[in-house]
């Protein structure tokens, strides 16, 4: 009869478990100042990259901004492999590897942080207007690509492991 070792490892599997439960895995823009505000002078500050992100990934008829999904879309193109990812994550926690866990988790964030970020710089339609393009020459630009004058905006997009609220 082969001899079993038997090890008690409930504790660090609800531990793992509980961690996972406990968390989002979020990607996208961070704004730690989403309102407008105003410098010394009482000129209003640029809108922050979240804001400009929301502007574009939505549209703006007030301003005549058509819409450039870049967020969503990018996710939704990786959706079957973060499942994946994910669901190691959970089969990590439930063999009672809380590290594992946060692992897989973190590499589900960086593949659909990368692939909004790919969508970009895959250009994303509606294409500039000739009018923008001639503004962007005109400050010494030539990218046409929309969502990339200054690289700021696709910088800004990044995954965040935080506690659900």
């Amino acid at each position: 009869m082969p001899d079993f070792i038997k090890q008690d490892n409930l504790k660090q599997v609800l531990e793992a478990i509980s961690g996972l439960v406990g968390k989002d895995v979020l990607v996208g823009i961070p704004d730690s100042a989403p309102e407008r505000r105003t410098d010394e002078s009482g000129e209003p500050t640029p809108p922050s990259n979240a804001v400009i992100g929301y502007i574009q990934e939505t549209g703006s008829p007030a301003n005549n901004i058509p819409p450039r999904p870049f967020l969503v879309p990018g996710v939704a193109e990786v959706q079957d492999a973060i499942s994946t990812r994910l669901g190691k994550a959970a089969s990590a926690a439930l063999a009672g590897d809380k590290d594992g866990a946060e692992v897989q988790m973190g590499r589900a964030g960086l593949q659909a942080q990368n692939s909004v970020r790919a969508r970009i710089n895959n250009g994303v339609m509606p294409e500039l207007k000739d009018s923008t393009i001639a503004n962007r020459l005109r400050r010494g630009r030539t990218g046409t690509v929309p969502l990339i004058d200054t690289g700021q905006l696709r910088n800004s997009i990044i995954y965040v492991i935080r506690k659900k609220a």
